[in-house]
């Protein structure tokens, strides 16, 4: 079993992870840049070293990271996601340098990051994709020809893409032509790759994702699947587990294509299949190499603590759990409380908290990294915590959402909190049937009227008598 883990992360994953090793008897180390001196990840680790004044350089080195995690005897380092969780670089430093790390092999990495050469070895093993090119495209000209073949929207895909990043829709030649160039300078940006392909368009489609777990021994399981279509510009808000759209039937498909698609590259450790439901039509999008965001919900209904598994197969255990023992049961959903003002085109809204209170009661988890006092630096993703909500059934799901959003305070910097309640209360979203346009089609929930609360306004009342009293 692995003795002691550097945490290549910060954040709510990184106390995550921290909290996985307290529990399992492992050491914890974490890293922080100066920006994070005072985090939480940095106060509950074991040990906790700097990676200097930079607030991304140290994150981003796979050297310098792999080298921290020999210096301070770490036989092993879980990268989270984001930063460097799907860099084969950092997999391969760990595996040349005798650390274990905590995620798929490099070369399955590199195969997976890849669209296109993750789209071919899914349409070999039989997993059902969109149409769209076979490989990358070659200029605008290509481009174009390759639109007209497939049949416009069309999609235009960063090969190297991830996050809701390099992805423009285009509904005609000259979208094409204008996006094509934006696209790749995104691409090469982020990604450092400017390799672009494209994909047939999936009008308003279902988001659907299945979680894996495969250890070494030739086992994979998947673990049910998260509905993630209510998103913002490609960027997930509220996911949902199980999703309360599909027939059994597709749910058992969907399970099956996701261990398929798995099996297909030999994949060890946790990972994710998200796929496109558009009608009865199931597609094959893209594999995560990595833990998810949202791996909390699957957690709550089913009961298998996935960081646990990852650790256990990195360590050469082979998985805790089988297929026909793996059952879930009741809703769960899972709120990322960002650091935004959804009034003001969820603009980032970083600072101090003023004041922070975490919701509890049955069924109520909070994933976060936040205290009060805490400074939100702006140099990092705006997401300040996960609520996770369960429940039995999907009406009770939502009330008991619906009231630990109430619970909550996060005070000193604007939240999408009050935009959940509006979407909680819409009636099409309560029946359970929506789609990845809903947050497009229903701007009017964005007009919620910002109360103050009777201790916000005592604060203020104070606040201005204290100024006027001179004190």
């Amino acid at each position: 079993m692995i003795k002691k883990i550097l945490i290549a992360n910060r954040g709510e994953i990184a106390v995550r992870i921290i909290r996985a090793c307290a529990e399992m008897g492992i050491r914890s180390v974490a890293v922080y840049s100066d920006a994070d001196r005072h985090a939480l990840h940095v106060k509950r680790a074991d040990e906790a070293y700097s990676l200097g004044d930079d607030p991304l350089a140290g994150y981003l080195s796979p050297q310098r990271l792999v080298s921290l995690a020999l210096e301070t005897g770490c036989d092993a380092l879980h990268p989270g996601y984001g930063f460097l969780s799907e860099n084969p670089e950092l997999a391969e430093l760990c595996a040349l340098r005798g650390v274990k790390f905590v995620g798929p092999s490099a070369d399955i990495i590199r195969r997976m990051g890849d669209k296109t050469e993750a789209r071919r070895t899914m349409m070999a093993a039989g997993v059902p994709c969109t149409p769209g090119t076979e490989g990358n495209l070659q200029d605008l000209a290509e481009a174009l020809r390759e639109a007209e073949r497939i049949g416009y929207p069309v999609m235009l895909k960063a090969t190297s893409g991830g996050g809701g990043r390099g992805i423009r829709r285009c509904n005609n030649p000259e979208e094409l032509t204008q996006q094509f160039p934006r696209v790749i300078s995104e691409a090469t940006k982020a990604f450092g790759s400017a390799e672009v392909f494209l994909e047939k368009c999936i009008i308003n489609p279902k988001h659907i994702e299945a979680q894996i777990l495969a250890d070494n021994f030739g086992s994979t399981v998947h673990l049910f699947e998260r509905d993630c279509s209510i998103q913002r510009r490609n960027q997930k808000l509220i996911e949902i587990a199980p999703s309360t759209q599909l027939t059994p039937e597709q749910r058992a498909y969907i399970g099956k294509m996701a261990v398929r698609a798995a099996q297909a590259v030999n994949y060890e450790n946790a990972g994710t299949v998200e796929f496109l439901l558009s009608g009865d039509e199931i597609y094959f999008m893209e594999m995560n190499t990595r833990v998810q965001v949202e791996h909390t919900i699957t957690e709550q209904i089913t009961g298998i603590d996935i960081v646990r598994e990852q650790i256990r197969i990195a360590s050469g255990q082979p998985l805790s759990v089988k297929q026909e023992d793996i059952r879930h049961r009741g809703f769960a959903l899972q709120f990322r409380i960002n650091a935004e003002d959804p009034k003001n085109n969820f603009f980032p809204s970083f600072g101090r908290i003023t004041r922070y209170y975490a919701p509890g009661g049955p069924g109520v988890r909070t994933d976060t990294a936040i205290y009060t006092g805490y400074v939100i630096p702006p140099y990092y993703d705006s997401m300040c915590l996960k609520l996770v909500v369960w429940a039995l059934n999907w009406e009770d799901a939502l009330d008991r959402s619906l009231r630990a959003l109430d619970d909550m305070r996060v005070q000193g910097v604007k939240t999408t909190a009050p935009y959940y309640q509006q979407i909680l209360r819409n009636p099409e979203f309560r029946t359970g049937q929506f789609n990845t346009s809903f947050v497009e089609t229903h701007p009017e929930l964005l007009d919620y009227s910002e109360k103050r609360r009777p201790e916000q306004l005592a604060l203020a009342i104070a606040a201005a008598i204290a100024a006027n009293a001179g004190l």
